[in-house]
C-alpha cells in the first residue's frame, strides 16, 4: 500500500467514523490505487448505503466497492409483506413520486421497483423513499424514464446545471447524448464532483442513461 493508500485509508475511517447515520465500528476499509474496498457488517440497507455515500465524499477516492453484508436485528425483522405495505405507504406520501406509476415487488426482503417515470428525479426519490424502512436488505430500481426530448435539449439542459453548480469546475467535462443517453467525459477534481456531474446529467428532462467516463484528477 502506497502511502497516498494509507492516507486515504485514515480519511475514509475518519468519514465514517464521522457520519452519525451508521455504526462504523464493524465496517473494514481497503485502499488500493484510490479504489476503495467496504467490508464487515451493519444492520440496515439504509447504513450500507450511507457508508458507501461516505467513503465518495473523502477527496481522491477513485472508485467505491461494496462489499458491506446487512445483518438484520431481530426487531428489525420484517415478513416481505409487511415491507410491501410500508413501501407502498412510503411512496404514496411522497410528494415527488408519482407513485400511481411505480409497481413494487418484495422477495426476501428485497423490493424491486418498476414502472415508468419522466424524470430521473422522481426514479430517484421512489428509491430514497423506501430505502429506510425497517427489514429492507436491498434494492433494484427498474423505473423506466419515458421521455425523449432532442439530444440538443438535453446537451443544454446539462451544461446550464453545469454553469450553476458553483463547486463544480464544468470546463474540464465534455457532454455529448444520443437517444436519452448521455456520455460524460473528460476529468474532474474529485470523486464528489464527479457525483455532482453525473447527478446533473440525470436530472435533465429524458435521461434514461448516464454514461460516466469522467477521471478523477485531485
Amino acid at each position: 500500500m502506497t502511502t497516498n493508500d494509507l492516507q486515504l485509508r485514515h480519511d475514509v475511517e475518519a468519514e465514517l467514523d464521522w457520519d452519525t447515520r451508521l455504526d462504523s465500528r464493524q465496517i473494514g476499509v481497503a485502499v488500493k490505487n484510490g479504489v476503495v474496498a467496504l467490508s464487515g457488517h451493519v444492520g440496515s440497507y439504509a447504513e450500507r448505503r450511507a457508508a458507501e455515500e461516505a467513503a465518495q465524499r473523502v477527496s481522491g477516492v477513485r472508485a467505491v466497492a461494496n462489499d458491506i453484508v446487512i445483518e438484520l436485528p431481530a426487531s428489525a425483522t420484517r415478513t416481505d409483506a409487511e415491507i410491501a405495505e410500508a413501501a407502498v405507504t412510503a411512496l404514496q406520501a411522497n410528494v415527488a413520486v408519482p407513485a400511481e406509476r411505480i409497481r413494487l415487488l418484495v422477495r426476501d426482503g428485497w423490493i424491486t421497483l418498476e414502472g415508468e417515470v419522466e424524470l430521473w428525479v422522481q426514479r430517484n426519490a421512489a428509491e430514497a423513499a423506501v430505502s429506510n424502512l425497517p427489514g429492507v436488505k436491498g434494492i433494484s430500481n427498474g423505473i423506466a424514464i419515458n421521455v425523449q426530448p432532442s439530444a440538443e435539449d438535453v446537451r443544454s439542459q446539462i451544461e446550464d446545471a453545469f454553469r450553476r453548480r458553483a463547486q463544480l469546475d464544468a470546463r474540464g467535462i465534455k457532454v455529448s447524448t444520443a437517444d436519452g443517453t448521455v456520455t460524460l467525459e473528460g476529468q474532474v477534481r474529485s470523486w464528489q464532483e464527479r457525483e455532482q456531474a453525473a447527478a446533473a446529467a440525470w436530472q435533465a428532462s429524458g435521461v434514461s442513461r448516464v454514461v460516466d467516463n469522467l477521471k478523477v484528477q485531485p
